[in-house]
């Protein structure tokens, strides 16, 4: 049975509600991801004291006020989530910040939040096209309905952690429901949240509690070790206490509904999270076509389901998931351009591409450069476990920015199976 690390998106959210709350958190299986690292070290430089260790993560919260100046600017490094959804938190605080982070994060837009947070009455200056670094100069905000025209969590966080510092209610709706982490989150640290189909009111000024929270295994982690599973004959795998959130187990449904042998087991509620086991077995998988609502709930998922393209037999297809061009790379040209050494056939849209299925031929090891983005370097390390001669992915370690475990389960596993 294989533990997963924590989930990536939950634990992020804990620590920044555990900084704002009225006491001391305790978080365990906190994310070990250099990500979850950074928003950590991004709420030390507010004032908030914090010992971490592998068991887990106390946050000494000063309350939604409590937060102090920082003296230096605080570093996101890769964390699109970090300088999202503290961009939110610092967007209600009576002083300026200034937040950035590595070279990558710094292409990657940002006036999907500068927008909606200027509206509600936040100072922010950004370099050219509305990129990071940025200057927030908070202070009082004024209460919205905001109508989000690019369905993403990160956005939909930044706006609902700001209106706990609004003048009213403040509601976010999208085209589409995605992943609801900080409604449910909101609410385990007793903050008041409605919900009705897409869109998601918070109310001001919560009196937030500290809590002692348990972070389940990351979905998102459990999709490449599931693939692997699925094209190997002959593997069996069990994944223990897998977050089974509805809003991000689409991919799941999607594998299940193309052959995949997988199994749910033992799932149990948990701080409004549902979580359970997974059991994976090998299968022939058919293919198939991923477009429209889907595409937001599996947007983190997509490479991988790309990379099982030439071990399906129709291969698999993407649209409308243009969002993948501003991730940590291009992903679907990064994609593209490393199933295409290993010799799949790939057609890339401008949203989206085609892999072919195994009727185009069998892959071959070949040396494949995922540009720094963790998801194409797994994604790529399992399409290489099925392919034919050794395959050399360079930079590798980039992986640690969200699953710094990753090479070593997929050896241990790939031993227990030999």
């Amino acid at each position: 049975m294989t533990v997963l690390p924590g989930d990536k998106s939950i634990s992020h959210r804990y620590a920044i509600l555990s900084a704002l709350a009225e006491g001391t958190s305790e978080i365990s299986h906190y994310a070990s991801s250099a990500d979850c690292q950074s928003t950590l070290q991004c709420i030390r430089r507010l004032g908030i004291e914090i010992d971490a260790t592998p068991e887990a993560v106390k946050i000494a919260g000063r309350g939604l006020h409590g937060l102090r100046e920082s003296r230096k600017t605080l570093d996101a490094e890769n964390s699109g989530t970090t300088i999202r959804m503290l961009s939110g938190v610092l967007a209600g605080q009576p002083f300026a910040t200034t937040i950035t982070g590595d070279s990558s994060l710094r292409r990657r837009p940002m006036r999907r939040v500068i927008e909606p947070l200027a509206q509600m009455g936040a100072e922010i200056r950004s370099e050219d096209g509305g990129r990071a670094p940025l200057v927030i100069r908070g202070g009082k905000l004024k209460a919205m309905d905001y109508s989000s025209p690019i369905p993403s969590a990160q956005v939909k966080s930044a706006i609902l952690l700001a209106g706990m510092y609004a003048d009213g209610p403040t509601s976010v709706t999208e085209a589409v429901r995605t992943r609801d982490h900080t409604e449910l989150a909101l609410r385990e640290f007793g903050a008041r949240v409605d919900s009705l189909k897409t869109t998601v009111k918070v109310y001001p000024e919560p009196k937030l509690q500290p809590r002692q929270l348990a972070v389940p295994g990351d979905i998102s982690a459990a999709v490449f070790l599931t693939a692997a599973a699925l094209i190997l004959p002959g593997s069996a795998l069990v994944l223990h206490d897998v977050g089974a959130n509805p809003t991000r187990a689409r991919v799941l449904d999607f594998l299940i509904s193309i052959g995949g042998s997988i199994r749910p087991t033992s799932m149990q509620m948990r701080h409004g999270e549902l979580a359970g086991d997974l059991s994976v077995r090998h299968a022939e998988l058919s293919g198939g076509t991923i477009a429209g609502a889907q595409v937001a709930e599996m947007i983190d998922e997509l490479p991988m389901l790309a990379a099982l393209g030439p071990f399906t037999e129709q291969g698999i297809e993407i649209h409308d998931a243009q969002e993948l061009r501003v991730k940590e790379s291009d992903r679907i040209a990064t994609l593209a351009e490393g199933l295409r050494r290993m010799g799949a056939t790939v057609e890339e849209f401008p949203d989206g591409m085609r892999v072919a299925g195994r009727g185009a031929g069998k892959l071959r090891g070949a040396t494949v450069e995922p540009h720094g983005d963790h998801r194409i370097a797994m994604a790529l390390a399992v399409a290489a476990l099925g392919a034919e001669g050794e395959t050399t992915i360079r930079d590798a370690e980039c992986v640690g920015v969200s699953f710094p475990e990753f090479f070593d389960v997929l050896d241990r596993l790939r031993g227990e199976k030999a």
